[in-house]
């Protein structure tokens, strides 16, 4: 299963999941958010409340997403429809923004708390990856990205980082749209055939699909290895550390 990096040019990095522990964190935080919002909701007009199942849900409308795409993608599958608000929406507006701001406090308090943690099959890929000379970049919809990869000591490991505050700023889609990659790729000089992708998310390997990248590797850290192919991981891998000698 080892990949010929000698055929590539780049490697594009998801973080969290990927190479770092968070995504159980963000998806706790996104339940967190959920399960008291529609509590209250419920508890407002009677209907029965039904809480958001991390398994299905986060995969399914939030993993890998924009937060604004996450909280609008969830609350449409429940018939659910807010105004998008502003993006400095405070946590008590009930805004697209504003909860997905809410959910933002309550991930970076448990970050603060408990601090980062990594894969350390992914760190060897990366390394491995940097040996052979490729160009690397880190590619997540988290506006925490900048913080969480200096926190973990990674920062000179990436040439190129194309974030939730750059996707923002530059208007990009967020996956399953390719645009965050598509940037990365233009920014290192390299053809988006000529690149790897390694994403977790199902929304992730459909924006490496999408984009026409040459390798899209699925990383399986919960058992959902067939999801992932399904949906564009040309390779699958709980592993990564498999990957290079």
């Amino acid at each position: 299963m080892r990949v010929d990096l000698k055929v590539f040019d780049a490697v594009l990095f998801d973080l969290d999941g990927v190479l770092t522990q968070t995504a159980a964190v963000h998806a706790a935080a996104w339940k967190r958010l959920f399960d008291e919002y529609l509590q209250a909701r419920s508890s407002g007009d009677d209907s029965t409340f039904v809480p958001f199942d991390i398994d299905q849900d986060y995969r399914r409308y939030v993993d890998g997403k924009l937060r604004q795409d996450g909280v609008k993608s969830f609350l449409e599958s429940r018939g659910i429809t807010l105004p998008y608000g502003e993006p400095q929406d405070g946590p008590d507006r009930e805004t697209i923004h504003g909860l997905g701001n809410k959910k933002d406090r309550y991930f970076q308090a448990h970050l603060k708390e408990h601090g980062v943690k990594v894969y350390e099959d992914a760190v060897r890929f990366l390394r491995a990856v940097r040996a052979q000379g490729l160009r690397t970049a880190v590619v997540s919809a988290s506006k925490s990205t900048a913080a969480v990869v200096q926190r973990i000591g990674l920062t000179d490991c990436f040439d190129v980082r194309i974030d939730g505050v750059e996707s923002a700023r530059l208007h990009l889609k967020g996956k399953p749209a390719p645009d965050g990659f598509l940037e990365a790729a233009r920014r290192l000089g390299v053809e988006p055939a000529r690149a790897i992708v390694v994403e977790d998310a199902v929304a992730g390997v459909q924006a490496g699909r999408n984009g026409g990248f040459g390798l899209v590797i699925g990383i399986d850290r919960t058992g959902h290895a067939e999801e992932l192919r399904e949906q564009g991981a040309m390779l699958v891998t709980s592993n990564m550390a498999e990957l290079v000698p």
